[in-house]
């Protein structure tokens, strides 16, 4: 196998899949021999003695939306696992030129930011408290109370609801909520799980062109997706694993035309 990004949809944005032309700018943000922020290397990572990743190679520049897209059960969650500092792992990771820190606490300090797949909203706070626990090791109490109008003007249904109890709200609401909760921790690097997991194609459509404008802000971010037309349809590259190893990668648009992707993941040939 070999080896992209429009502004704040809205309701009438036309669905995945249509003829809608792709955004000129993507692929383009970043230039190819830009130090990596993110630098994995012979990465192994499972669960005691089972072994779900198999030497792993990755990078990730400054200013760029990266998928990894695969099948359920290719390892994709156990790989954000493993950077997180969830789970162990052997191989290197570099972060913004320096070792990944060895706790998820110091991973989390450092700016690289996990929105889980599922949420994992705090169900009885309501969705402004649960921002808030976004920001929890900030003490900047000023540029904090920006951040939370920010937040509400990216995701405008949560500014309606900032009292709402966030288990109340709907899947897609709860989704916006989790990416405004990782926002507010500042993130240099999101990593966002299965976003459109379960969520109508509409909602999906609205949560990635919000991921190009928060890419556009100076946050580089890391989608990983079963949904290969979603994730390849904003990401500038893109790398495929299949049970426990990359098996291709490539630009967005490599990936989309390579036979062996659309065969076996966009339904087509």
């Amino acid at each position: 196998m070999s080896a992209a990004a429009p502004s704040q949809g809205s309701n009438s944005a036309p669905a995945r899949g249509s003829a809608a032309p792709k955004p000129e700018a993507r692929g383009n943000h970043t230039s190819a021999s830009a130090t990596p922020l993110l630098d994995i290397a012979r990465l192994n990572a499972g669960y005691g003695e089972m072994q779900v990743l198999r030497d792993i190679n990755l990078e990730i520049r400054p200013a760029e939306i990266v998928a990894m897209v695969g099948g359920n059960g290719a390892g994709k969650t156990t790989l954000l696992r493993a950077i997180s500092r969830l789970i162990p792992s052997r191989g290197d990771i570099t972060f913004d030129g320096r070792p990944l820190p060895a706790t998820a606490d110091d991973v989390f300090a450092a700016g690289l930011v996990q929105v889980p797949e599922g949420r994992q909203l705090f169900d009885r706070m309501s969705v402004e408290e649960n921002l808030r626990m976004g920001a929890y090791r900030r003490r900047d109490g000023s540029a904090i109370a920006g951040d939370l109008e920010h937040m509400y003007a990216i995701f405008p249904r949560l500014a309606d609801r900032r009292r709402q109890l966030a288990g109340s709200m709907s899947g897609g609401e709860q989704q916006m909520c989790a990416m405004a909760r990782a926002l507010m921790a500042k993130p240099r690097l999101m990593m966002v799980d299965e976003m459109s997991l379960g969520l109508a194609p509409v909602i999906v459509d609205l949560l990635l062109d919000t991921m190009t404008r928060i890419r556009a802000e100076g946050v580089t971010v890391l989608l990983v997706e079963q949904d290969v037309h979603a994730a390849l349809s904003v990401a500038d590259r893109g790398y495929v694993l299949e049970t426990g190893e990359i098996v291709g990668k490539g630009t967005a648009r490599e990936l989309e035309a390579d036979p062996e992707v659309q065969r076996a993941y966009l339904g087509e040939l």
